[in-house]
C-alpha cells in the first residue's frame, strides 16, 4: 500500500492524489479506480470542522450587525425624508404669506423707495453745487 507520507520527496504511484495528512489513495489492481482511505489518527477533520463552525458563527454575527446597521440607516433616511417634506410645506406656506403681504403692502413700499432715491439724489446735487463755490 502506498499510504506512507512522502514530505519533501517525490511522489510515486497514486500518492500524487494525496491532499493532506491522514488521507491516502491506492489503486485497485489492474483498474483505473482509486480507493480513498482516511487515517483517523492523523486526520484533523474535527478541528477543521470546529474551526469552520466558529468562522460561520463569526460571519453570522457580522451579517446580523450589517442587518441592524442597514435597518438603522433606513429608519434614519425615512425620518429625514419626513423632515424634508415638513420643511418644504413650511417654505411653501411662508412663500404664500410673503406674496400676499407684498401684494398688500407692495405699492406703498415702492413709493417709499422712489422717494428715498429722490432725496438721496437731491442731497448729492445740492452738495455738489455747494462744494463748487
Amino acid at each position: 500500500m502506498a499510504s506512507t507520507s512522502y514530505k519533501g520527496a517525490p511522489y510515486y504511484g497514486a500518492d500524487p492524489y494525496r491532499s493532506r495528512e491522514g488521507l491516502s489513495t491506492r489503486t485497485a489492481a489492474g483498474s483505473d479506480e482509486i480507493q480513498l482511505r482516511i487515517d483517523p489518527l492523523n486526520a484533523d477533520l474535527d478541528e477543521e470542522i470546529t474551526g469552520l463552525r466558529s468562522q460561520i458563527r463569526q460571519l453570522k454575527g457580522v451579517a446580523q450587525e450589517i442587518e441592524s446597521e442597514a435597518t438603522f440607516q433606513n429608519d434614519l433616511i425615512s425620518k429625514l425624508q419626513m423632515t424634508l417634506v415638513r420643511a418644504e410645506a413650511g417654505v411653501k406656506h411662508n412663500l404664500r404669506q410673503l406674496k400676499r403681504s407684498i401684494i398688500q403692502e407692495g405699492s406703498s413700499h415702492v413709493v417709499h423707495v422712489v422717494l428715498f432715491a429722490l432725496l438721496c439724489f437731491t442731497v448729492v446735487y445740492l452738495w455738489s453745487k455747494i462744494s463748487r463755490r
